[in-house]
């Protein structure tokens, strides 16, 4: 019984632990990497937050209405996503669509409260905010749909997780998209590949 009792308590402990570290991992991050957003900013230069991170801070996306803020880096691979959203497509400065991907269960864990007419915020690293506001917010499976950014507006903001928020099986088919619009339209138009969102998995 007493061993029962050890193996479970044991259990648990490494559960809690594991389940902790990520949340705590994602927070001690935003820390490093609002100094280096400020530095950035400072020297107008990419800056890493360590020395040995293979990304950078590129932009802060403010959610207003939900007094949360956080700093966007280069790319999304599975590294960077642990540490806070990353920036899948398009530049925060524009011209073009911007679509910025993060974990449910982290950093985009909010992204449940938005609705349509919500705003939204991109600062670049020149400083100037660029507002956006909701225009629309749906659930894709992977499965069969596909999100062709080749075919979004310039002035178009993607903010993407996985679905369902309170799932356990983070490899999930299920992306929830927060699609907005930005307040003035971009100055000019500039091409780039298309990126197909169903291959940012585990988010």
């Amino acid at each position: 019984m007493n061993r029962l009792l050890l193996l479970l308590t044991m259990t648990c402990g490494v559960v809690l632990t594991v389940g902790l570290w990520i949340p705590f991992k994602a927070l001690v991050a935003q820390e490093l990497l609002e100094l280096a957003w400020a530095e950035s900013q400072a020297r107008q230069t990419e800056t890493r937050p360590w020395p040995w991170a293979d990304t950078w801070p590129v932009a802060r996306l403010s959610l207003p209405e939900l007094g949360q803020s956080m700093i966007v880096l280069e790319g999304a691979h599975g590294e960077s996503l642990a540490f806070g959203p990353g920036q899948v497509l398009g530049n925060a400065a524009g011209p073009g669509p911007v679509v910025i991907a993060g974990h449910r269960d982290t950093h985009f864990s909010s992204l449940r409260h938005l609705q349509s007419g919500s705003e939204l915020k991109l600062q670049t690293r020149s400083g100037r905010w660029y507002s956006y506001r909701v225009d629309n917010v749906r659930v894709v499976d992977s499965r069969h749909e596909r999100i062709d950014t080749g075919q979004l507006d310039d002035d178009t903001l993607l903010l993407v997780t996985c679905y369902p928020f309170d799932s356990l099986n983070n490899r999930g088919p299920l992306r929830y998209v927060v699609e907005a619009r930005a307040g003035q339209p971009p100055v000019a138009s500039i091409d780039h590949e298309p990126v197909q969102i169903d291959t940012v998995a585990g988010l």
